[in-house]
């Protein structure tokens, strides 16, 4: 689930980012982003920094930009952070650019799906999933591949609030409901 802070950025930022018009490529900020949260979270001290309300807004930004550079940010993914940074919401990133992500698929068509199976699929069991919940939904399905052991075999499915159960673990519980009804 998505914070209301996360929503409320994300938001502003697909607004701008995927405005007709707009000579930003969304999935680069996307990206951009993404490497900016793993240059922070690989950098204790740069987060420190970033986090501490004794460093003024005017100096993290200068902090951000010299060490952030050689990422070569879009003047887009650079300006939102400096919001972020002077928001203090630079804690929040992580969660702000997932929900980009998110918000970027619905306005581009996509629909998301997270996929358990009890072992790693291959990649032509992968795509016949990703093209058979395409089809059933009508639009471009993104999958999340997961594994879940005590499905035993099989998947399960989810796609927004519904769930199709193809596994092994689910047909053992319908049974197991159908013989204690009997």
């Amino acid at each position: 689930m998505l914070s209301a802070v996360a929503s409320r950025y994300a938001r502003a930022l697909v607004e701008v980012a995927a405005a007709p018009g707009s000579k930003s490529n969304p999935a680069a900020i996307l990206a951009q982003l993404r490497a900016v949260g793993d240059t922070i979270d690989a950098s204790p001290e740069l987060r420190t920094a970033l986090l501490s309300p004794a460093v003024p807004p005017s100096r993290k930004r200068a902090i951000v930009s010299r060490v952030l550079q050689p990422l070569g940010l879009d003047a887009q993914a650079r300006n939102f952070l400096f919001v972020v940074i002077d928001h203090r919401r630079v804690a929040e990133l992580p969660a702000i650019v997932d929900a980009f992500e998110v918000l970027l698929d619905e306005r581009l068509g996509f629909v998301r799906a997270d996929v358990l199976s009890a072992r790693p699929l291959a990649a032509a069991q992968q795509a016949g999933l990703e093209s058979e919940i395409s089809r059933m939904t009508g639009r471009k399905a993104k999958l999340k591949f997961s594994i879940e052991p005590a499905l035993i075999a099989g998947v399960v499915a989810r796609v927004g609030s519904t769930v199709y159960d193809g596994s092994v673990r689910g047909q053992l519980d319908k049974l197991r409901l159908k013989l204690a009804k009997g």
